[in-house]
């Protein structure tokens, strides 16, 4: 009769390293880690034009913001603020919920319904942003 295999006794018998080969290579996550820094890197300059922006348009009338909103330099701007604030806020709650959300199942949806609102939320802020400045 075959005895059942206790792989704890095994697991404590070997060394950190022992225990974290074969878990998959280190640098999995790490076209995420720098898409999360590039996009950092993206919205600071981006932010502070959009502070900066709205500090001169503070109580300018509809027009003036639409004319402002319609030269290619600001629409481009602003649309590549919302894309850099929307993929980074997505890769930055991805990370808490793979951080924080033990069951594999909840993970999955929970990143994949993070994912959906991220894009959807994008979109609108887009198509918004193009009506006002076409």
């Amino acid at each position: 009769m075959a005895q059942p295999h206790n792989n704890a006794h095994i697991d404590i018998m070997r060394s950190p390293l022992g225990r974290a080969r074969g878990l998959g290579s280190a640098r999995a996550g790490a076209s995420h880690w720098w898409a999360q820094r590039l996009t950092a890197i993206a919205l600071v300059p981006l932010t502070l034009w959009f502070i900066n922006a709205v500090i001169h348009l503070k109580g300018a009338e509809q027009t003036d913001i639409i004319a402002w909103l319609s030269s290619p330099l600001s629409l481009t701007l602003m649309l590549a603020l919302i894309v850099a604030t929307f993929h980074h806020l997505q890769l930055g709650l991805q990370v808490v919920i793979e951080d924080y959300v033990p069951d594999h199942a909840k993970k999955l949806i929970s990143i994949l319904a993070i994912k959906a609102a991220c894009v959807i939320l994008a979109l609108i802020c887009i198509v918004s942003v193009l009506k006002l400045g076409l």
